[in-house]
């Protein structure tokens, strides 16, 4: 019997720490935008989308820089990433509003929602991505 142990990844504390602290500060950026200006049922949840694009936005940008510049250090990308930009954005919230334009029978605007969700979403990493190696290589 060949038994072999296997290497399990190193956690690193730091990054874990950062990943902590960088979603502490999108959830609440995002609770604090939701609550403020609340989505009314069965109309267009205007700030989840917002939220979600300008997520998606940052996101392509802060990818893209920090490829760029990958020396330096290790927390950067967890916490802006994972962290920041994981919890801002936020694909449960949409569920929770699809669910809710199904139930009250707003199947086209779910249908609409969804897709300009995911084809904004796109688009928004996308044009953050090129500008962001545009500037980089104007430098």
């Amino acid at each position: 019997m060949n038994l072999q142990r296997t290497t399990r990844p190193r956690v690193e504390t730091m990054e874990l720490l950062a990943i902590a602290v960088g979603g502490a500060a999108g959830a609440l950026g995002r609770v604090g935008l939701s609550q403020a200006f609340p989505a009314t049922a069965g109309s267009w949840p205007w700030m989840t989308f917002a939220i979600n694009l300008s997520g998606a936005f940052l996101l392509g940008s802060l990818v893209t820089h920090l490829e760029q510049h990958a020396h330096g250090s290790t927390w950067r990308r967890p916490l802006l990433t994972t962290g920041l930009c994981g919890t801002f954005t936020t694909f449960s919230t949409v569920q929770i509003e699809l669910l809710r334009m199904i139930d009250q029978h707003h199947n086209g605007l779910a249908l609409g929602y969804v897709g300009a969700s995911i084809v904004g979403g796109y688009l928004a990493v996308l044009t953050a991505s090129t500008f962001a190696r545009r500037v980089q290589g104007t430098r």
